[in-house]
């Protein structure tokens, strides 16, 4: 066999290795709506969804559901002076892992326009959104965690928050990419977190965050500026935070 023979057959086969391991890729990356998910979490049905991509509005917050059952607009008096939000308390166990949401992720709407209301989601049990690439809106504010969460090695393409966010145990966003400014003003962290090389490329926000445990940076890189003014770290400033652990 000449060898310009050789090199032909080397190529046909690399070819064909690089075509089939494409193909199952693309077969192994299944597609899942995202209201059939919103219908197992009513049912009461743990969610376990992995290589998969999310197409569709994830609306943890029901608020299509719930506006039905409230007035299509509040009165003024009651926009000034009464509580707005409606809560929608995720019972059920979600696991994300090695996910890619097309759409938006929403655990806060405001529906100011509209209605009037506030719309979030609280977590009760484990919500796991690991390895996962948020392309649209990751909206988690006011959101409560109460059990184990992660966000380690998410990629968040848009406009994401985690403002007044609270975490009752240990919370991980090592490895996490944030391709626009990232929120995390009055967020609570009350076992810990982790931004072990996390990458916020623009701003970050960390304005009246209150951390109890644990508190790991190692390799974190902000790409523009830290927003840290009356931030706690168990008791003390951000910065008092850094001048001891240097």
């Amino acid at each position: 066999m000449t060898k310009n023979l050789i090199i032909m057959k080397n190529k046909i086969t690399l070819l064909s290795f690089f075509l089939a391991f494409t193909s199952f890729v693309a077969f192994s990356q299944k597609t899942v709506n995202a209201k059939d998910i919103i219908k197992d979490i009513k049912a009461g049905k743990t969610v376990s969804i992995s290589n998969a991509t999310i197409v569709g509005n994830l609306d943890f917050t029901d608020m299509e559901e719930k506006l039905k059952d409230l007035p299509k607009r509040k009165r003024r008096w009651w926009n000034n002076k009464g509580n707005n939000t409606v809560k929608n308390n995720i019972e059920t166990k979600i696991s994300f892992v090695n996910c890619v949401f097309k759409d938006d992720v929403l655990a806060y709407i405001p529906d100011s326009d509209y209605s009037g209301y506030t719309f979030t989601a609280n977590f009760e049990n484990d919500a796991i959104f690991k390895n996962c690439t948020f392309e649209r809106k990751a909206m988690f504010k006011y959101s409560a965690f109460e059990r184990a969460a992660s966000f380690e090695n998410a990629k968040f393409q848009n406009e994401t928050t985690f403002k007044y966010a609270e975490f009752d145990n240990y919370i991980s966003f090592a490895n996490s990419t944030f391709e626009e400014s990232a929120t995390f003003k009055y967020s609570k962290f009350k076992d810990g977190v982790s931004f072990k090389d996390a990458n916020f490329e623009e701003d970050l926000n960390i304005k009246y965050t209150e951390v109890k445990g644990k508190f790991s940076m190692s390799g974190m890189k902000v790409g523009y500026d830290i927003d840290s003014k009356y931030t706690k770290i168990n008791g003390r400033s951000f910065s008092k935070y850094l001048l001891d652990n240097q």
